[in-house]
Order: C-alpha cells, then structure tokens, then sequence
C-alpha cells in the first residue's frame, strides 16, 4: 500500500512537472525530452517516441524518439501517413483510440494483413510489449500519438502502468498544445522576420536600383554625348553589382563597327578609343542575339566548338555578361562585365538587373543624340530662316521695283498713245497752217501787182475760214487729249486722296487709253450713272482700268478681231461696286487661281511681266481699301467685280 501511495506521488508530481515544463519549454523537442526523462521515473521507458500529426499534408513527423533498437528519424522530417492496414502509428491516430500489443499480437495482425493482400504491419523491430495512446486536442481531433514499448520480457506494461500511460498521454496532450502554440508563434514571427529582412533588403535594393537609375538620367541630362563619362557609369554600376571588369562599347551602323568608349580589365589591355569591326566575337554575338546573355566557361566552350563566336580576349574567364543598350529596336552599343574569379559568378537576377541598367543607359544615350540633333536642326533652321529672310527681303524689294517699273512702262505706254493719238491733229494744224501762209503770200502778191480782184480776195477769205476751222477743231480735240491725259497722268504717278465724278474720270481714262482700245478694234461700254462722287485715290483706279484693260487686249482678245469690255458701276449701301468683263478667251480654273500671283502670265516670253493683276490686286485691298475677286469660264471672258468705298476720311496731315 504505501508503494503504491508512492507511485500516485511520482505521478502527481510529474504531471505538476509536465505542467510546469510545458510552461517554461521553447520547443516541442525539448519539452518532449524532457517528458520522456519524467516517465522514466515512474515506469520502464527505455523506447519511447512521439509523432506528431499534419491534417494537412496528412504526414507524420517523429518529434522525439530514442530506441534501443532502431535507428534515430529526423525530428524536421515529414512522412506520409500510412493506412491504419499498415502502421499501428497511423491506426492510433486516425481511430484516435489506444493500442496495446504483445509481440504475439503484432505477429498475428501482420500475418492477418498479408493474407488479406496487404503489405507488412508496420516497420522497425518487434517489441515484446507495444503500447500507443492517441494525443487529442479539446476538439478531440489528433495531434498525434506516444508510444512506449519494451523488447525484454521481463519488462512489461501492467493495467496501473497502462491508465498511468493514458493519463499522462491526456497531460502531455494538453501541454503539447500550448508548446505547439509558442511554437508556431515562434514560427510565425521567425518566418515574418524573414520576410521583413527579406523586404528590407529588397526594398534597399530597389532604392539603390532607383538611386543608380536616377544617377543615369542626371549623367544623361547634364552632360553632351561627347562629354558622358562612361567611368562614372562604372561606378554606379558597382552599387549593384560587383564589376571588376567593365566596358562599353558603342555600335556605329554606317561603319559597322564598335568604338570601345570605356574600359577596366584586370588582364587585357585597355583598348579604349580602338574600333573593331562587326565579328564572330562575344560582344558581337550580344548585337546578333539582340539580348543579354550569361556565359560562363561551359557554355563559352560550347559556343566556341559551335562556331558560333571566337575569344577575342582572355579566354580563362569565369562568368560574362553582356548586355544590348535599345533604344526604339536600335542598337547603340553593349555594355560587358565579366569576372576571373571564382567568388564572383554572375546569376539570372544580375543578368537581368544589367539589361535593365542597359535599357535605361540605352535611353539616356538617345535622349543626348536627339537633344544634339535638335539642337544642330535648330542651328541650320536658323541659318535656313537668316537665308530665307535675306532672300524674301531681296525678292520683296525686287518685286517693290518690278512693280514702279511696271507702273512706270504702263504710263509710259499711255503716253505714247496719247501722242500718237494728238499726232494726227496737230499735223492737220500744222498743214492747215502751211496752206494759210501759202494763200497769204499768193494774195499778198497779187495785192502789190495791182492784180487783186473782188473774187481773188472773196476765194481767199473762204480759204481762211476753212482753215481756221479745220485748226480750231483739231486744236480742240488735241486740248481734249491733253487735259485728260495730264489728269490720269498726274493721279498714276502721285498718291493724293481727292474727290471727282466718277463717270467722267472714268471716260477720262477711257479716252487716254483710246489710242490702245481702237488700234485693236474693241469697243468698251461705259454703264454708270452720273453725278456720282467718290472721294478716294483715284490715281489707284486709273492704274487698275489701265491694268485690267491692257490684260483683255493683250491676253483675252488674243488672236481675236474684236472684242467688247463692259465697265458697270453702282452703289449700294455707300460702296461703289465695279465690274470689268470682257467676251475674250477666258481662264481655265488652274490658271484663274494663280491670277492675282506675283509674276504668274500665260504670255511667259512674250513680253508678259506677270505683274497686271497682282498690282490690281494690290491698288484694290491696299489704296482703294476694297476687295477684289475675279471669275471666268473658258472661252466666254473674264469677269473682276471691285467693291470700295465711296467716300473715304482724308488723311490728317503731320503738323
């Protein structure tokens, strides 16, 4: 009785101790070794495992296990759960109840599943006494199983052994969870630790890549193309990444060559400033694959034997990279690392953190080429835009005096019509003259002789009278000339404002012009009414009815006999709207368009200036302050319809 007051003891007192390590434990291991070390205390347990259940990878995993006969499991190792067929283990967790065997019993369950088909009952060396009890949570569902067992006969598992084992198996089953709980809170915060360094360490190496990529893009703004110092591109590589041996070269399409910008090696020579021409080599396998690559001594070995590129440099390296600068599907250049050391192997993530580098590099070498070429298209448009202006002023001063001249030969025209036209009066004067003196010194003749009869003198008189007459009436006609050709003369050749009856001034100027008009055998019909006052230019108005006029004779009544220009003029609303039509040939739409052009004629080396319609153009819009527009249809004339104002301010005069 009092042994077994004792025992009760002991197991009171490991249960408070399993209470107190599940407490204190940090890990499912240590608190199961130490369980294992309190059992022992109380009953025989030599071997003893615990296995501890996954539901959902559905494994097992050996937490503890010291066995005299077996050999140690991986406590961080995860099994497969095998059917309850075919592991006592698994049949005390799945049934979740306990499991006691006599080493006959385990015999007489194995044989029983290999004749029902089944494969062996379990694994590891057979005990004489097996006991297993179910470890389950307050849900009773498994967490896993303990197991004590004894290969010696002498030691074997009573009833009080037995409801001992099933108590402290409850026990351990509620600690276990509470160690379990630390445990994957441990775990929890361990791995969320990792994932913080790791998001720490991926976050500065995002910043450090922004940083170098931004240092790119300052590099690119702040210096020309010929400026940009690839040594400090070196230096912002090696933030990223270890690059002893760095070069860039750059692509020259027109040559087909590389230019070598900038180089470091620890073996070859530096070759920078050298050009080499597009080859089998490594930098222009790069340009040929059009992407980066990772060679390493293996592979450079294979593409040797391939053919596909020849070592142009030292042949002992250990990893290279190279990677394409594009920019728009472009190639600019490459940019190479490479190592001859053993602790520096470049990876996939370098490789790609390089073209990376090199797309941007590649952006900011054609972000400079296209601010250098804007700036060189800016210089020759300027230098375009200085000619332009030297030219437009020369063109524009030339055309200022194409345009005197061609006033100038218009008045000059207009006046060797008028004397021609005021030739044949005055000649008729001159020999009405002629004959007066003649018939004055006949009759003074016969007056001295004494000769001089009532007849004689009556026929002289007559022939005074007529002559006389003859002379007053060309006399007259010539006045007439004279006066409207001074008028239209003076307006042409001065720019003064006045006022004047329409109508007359212009049968002033027709009358001026009558000389060209009857030479060709057309007539013009004058429709406007009188007393109509209009206070403008008129030298502007004599210049465009001569100009318009002149283009019917020389241009729309070419090769025709005769011809009609009819000149109608109204006013509607205080504006004086003119029309001038001639019946002659017409304009074809194309060349109706180019009509008012400067130096546009359909008479090109015939004597046309191009330049009629362009001054009427002009006199129009800028002295009359009016507006002109022309229409014809080919082979029925040509049609201008003039609108001005009747009555303009006249100028204030300075002073």
């Amino acid at each position: 009785m009092e042994a077994r007051l004792e025992r009760l003891e002991a197991v009171q007192s490991m249960v408070l101790e399993i209470s107190q390590i599940s407490v204190s434990s940090r890990d499912v291991t240590g608190f199961l070794q130490a369980v294992h070390q309190a059992l022992g205390r109380i009953m025989y347990a030599a071997n003893f495992y615990v296995a501890l259940y996954d539901k959902q990878q559905h494994a097992v995993r050996y937490a503890y296990r010291v066995d005299e006969i077996d050999a140690p499991v991986d406590p961080a190792a995860w099994f497969v759960l095998a059917s309850p067929d075919q592991s006592p283990t698994a049949w005390i967790i799945l049934n979740r109840k306990p499991l006691l065997m006599t080493a006959e019993e385990d015999a007489a369950r194995e044989n029983a599943v290999i004749a029902a088909g089944g494969e062996a009952w379990g694994t590891g060396a057979r005990a004489e006494h097996w006991m297993g009890y179910p470890l389950l949570d307050q849900q009773k569902q498994p967490l896993g199983a303990m197991v004590i067992q004894s290969y010696e006969v002498s030691h074997t598992y009573s009833e009080e052994d037995q409801a001992l084992f099933a108590l402290i198996a409850n026990h351990i089953s509620t600690s276990l969870q509470a160690v379990q709980s630390l445990d994957r809170l441990e775990q929890a915060v361990a791995d969320r630790t990792a994932l913080l360094e790791h998001e720490v360490q991926e976050r500065r190496r995002a910043e450090t890549l922004q940083r170098v990529l931004y240092e790119i893009a300052e590099l690119s703004i702040t210096v020309t193309e010929t400026e940009l110092k690839f040594s400090r591109l070196h230096d912002i590589v090696s933030q990223l990444l270890q690059v002893p041996n760095f070069m860039v070269a750059l692509y020259l399409p027109e040559e087909d060559e590389f230019s070598i910008q900038y180089m470091r090696d620890e073996k070859d020579a530096d070759l920078k400033g050298q050009r080499f021409p597009m080859g089998a080599g490594m930098t222009s396998y790069v340009v040929h694959q059009r992407r980066a690559q990772l060679i390493d001594q293996q592979r450079l070995q294979q593409l040797v034997s391939d053919g596909d590129i020849q070592v142009l440099g030292s042949s002992d390296l250990v990893s290279w990279m190279g990677a394409p600068m594009l920019a728009d599907d472009c190639i600019l250049g490459v940019i190479i690392v490479q190592s001859y050391k053993a602790d520096i192997i470049y990876t996939e993530a370098d490789l790609d953190l390089l073209a990376f580098v090199a797309n941007h590099v590649a952006s900011a070498l054609a972000r400079i080429k296209a601010d250098s070429d804007i700036r060189e298209a800016y210089a020759r448009l300027a230098q375009q835009n200085e000619t332009l202006n030297h030219t437009l002023a020369a063109l524009q001063t030339a055309q200022a005096e194409l345009i005197s001249q061609e006033k100038l030969a218009s008045l000059g025209r207009l006046v060797a019509g008028v004397a021609h036209e005021i030739n044949t009066p005055v000649g008729i004067c001159v020999t009405a003259t002629s004959h007066m003196v003649e018939e004055l010194a006949l009759i003074r003749k016969d007056f001295e002789a004494g000769h001089l009869s009532k007849d004689g003198l009556q026929q002289f008189f007559d022939i005074m009278d007529q002559s006389l007459r003859i002379m007053t009436s060309n006399c007259q006609r010539s006045a007439t000339l004279i006066r409207s050709f001074k008028q239209v003369a003076v307006d042409q050749s001065s720019e003064s404002m006045r006022e004047f009856d329409l109508r007359t001034y212009l049968e002033e100027i027709l009358l001026s012009l009558h000389p060209k008009i009857k030479n060709k055998n057309i007539s013009v019909k004058l429709e406007c009414g009188k007393g109509v006052l209009v206070r403008n230019y008129p030298g502007a108005l004599s210049q465009i009815i001569t100009n318009m006029l002149m283009n019917a004779i020389h241009h729309g009544f070419d090769g025709r006999e005769q011809g009609l220009v009819t000149i109608r003029v109204q006013v509607v609303q205080d504006q004086v709207e003119l029309e001038f039509a001639d019946d002659g040939i017409g304009m074809d739409e194309a060349a109706l368009k180019k009509l008012f052009e400067p130096f546009f004629t359909t008479k090109r080396g015939q004597g046309g200036s191009g330049l009629g319609a362009h001054i009427v153009y002009n006199l129009v819009t800028g002295a009359l302050h009016g507006t002109v527009r022309a229409t014809s249809v080919l082979g029925e004339g040509l049609r201008y319809q003039l609108r001005f104002p009747q009555r303009r301010s006249l100028p204030v005069k300075e002073g």
